[in-house]
């Protein structure tokens, strides 16, 4: 007869208490590994959203025309800026710029448009989404934990990869909580918790 597998300790030990704690048993997700928490910090909505970037055409401030963003499409040839003599009432400090896409511009990003909004010439672009690097650490208090995990941006595009490096990794702090059916990433309005959509929000780069 072929001799029994034996389980190991750790697994043994799980099998005993769910036994123990429910007549039917324990699901996979009762028990809050690195791995899960990466699974389900992955599968989550917030973290699964494209980075959108949105440009519009029209006149910019000059600090808007200098921010980094801007410098980025500037320094691409994708955009070109007009001085022109005299700022609208409201938009400072002096002096303006009328912004539209160069020819290589128009080639580069009019295939990349998600969405247009009707009378502001703003676009919308999906340029990158979030990666899992790794989970750093969980801490856990009964039926709430705080998991940290690293990430980083991949680029879906051209504009994304000259707006986002890939080698920058951020460092986030998100809370799950223990329900019936397991453990759950903590969804967005959570009163007492960090949401994911506020930890990615406030999110710093490693050091």
């Amino acid at each position: 007869m072929p001799a029994r597998q034996k389980l190991p300790p750790v697994l043994f030990c799980l099998a005993a208490s769910c036994l123990l704690i429910s007549n039917v048993g324990c699901s996979p997700r009762d028990f809050l590994t690195r791995r899960l928490a990466g699974d389900l910090i992955a599968a989550s909505e917030d973290f699964k959203a494209p980075q959108l970037f949105l440009l519009r055409s029209g006149l910019y401030s000059n600090k808007e025309f200098n921010s980094p963003d801007l410098m980025v499409l500037k320094r691409r040839g994708w955009i070109v800026g007009t001085t022109q003599k005299q700022c609208p009432v409201g938009l400072q400090p002096p002096p303006c710029w009328d912004v539209v896409l160069s020819p290589l511009g128009v080639d580069t990003i009019r295939p990349l448009i998600s969405t247009v909004t009707p009378g502001t010439g703003t676009i919308s672009l999906q340029v990158s989404h979030r990666q899992i690097d790794s989970i750093s650490g969980i801490s856990k208090s009964e039926n709430n934990a705080d998991v940290e995990f690293l990430w980083h941006w991949v680029a879906l595009n051209p504009v994304g990869a000259a707006l986002y490096d890939s080698g920058v990794h951020y460092r986030t702090m998100v809370s799950f909580r223990k329900f019936d059916d397991g453990w759950k990433v903590v969804e967005k309005g959570a009163p007492a918790n960090q949401s994911l959509e506020d930890a990615l929000r406030n999110a710093q780069p490693a050091q």
